[in-house]
């Protein structure tokens, strides 16, 4: 499960908000009141979801916050819906003040879940090879194509098959101190 942020301009909203989160069972950083705050607890982090206000202590606004924050966290903007307009072409999600506790924790549930299938996705996506990789092996299979007649998918078989040789046997050799 990622970890929730929290970033209020008042130290008591950012703890109350907290508050009802750890009650609930979530995962949740120290309360912030500035966007630095936030994105410092954010850098040293892996992914999740910062949940602030419109304007922070620190004069920092929620879309200064997005532009700053890792890739892996997501914005949850608690404001009034007059301010809702602004975040409509942005991956701001909006969630209405004053807070409904159902309202809020329905929200981070979709958009936790939302995370939980990109991470699934990232994973079966298989890696791409650099450019010097895939010389390597364009090179490996020209020489195995003219030197032992074979074609081209059968030259690819065989290193395919050679690299899996040799990660078996790293797997299986002791390891020696």
């Amino acid at each position: 499960m990622s970890t929730l942020i929290v970033a209020f301009p008042k130290i008591e909203e950012a703890k109350a908000v907290r508050s009802l989160l750890v009650r609930r069972g979530y995962d949740v950083a120290v309360p912030c009141t500035s966007g630095a705050q936030a994105i410092n607890q954010a850098d040293n982090l892996s992914d999740g979801i910062i949940i602030c206000g419109y304007k922070l202590s620190d004069n920092m606004l929620y879309s200064e916050l997005y532009e700053y924050k890792p890739k892996s966290f997501e914005i949850l903007l608690v404001a009034s819906q007059n301010l809702w307009e602004e975040c409509h072409d942005s991956n701001v999600v909006c969630v209405a003040m004053p807070i409904k506790v159902n309202d809020l924790l329905s929200t981070i549930e979709i958009m936790q879940q939302s995370q939980i299938r990109r991470r699934r996705k990232a994973r079966t996506t298989p890696r791409q090879r650099s450019p010097e990789e895939q010389k390597i092996i364009d090179t490996a299979k020209h020489m195995l194509m003219e030197k032992n007649n074979m074609t081209e998918q059968e030259a690819f078989r065989y290193i395919q098959k050679c690299s899996m040789d040799l990660s078996l046997i790293h797997i299986s050799e002791p390891t020696r101190p």
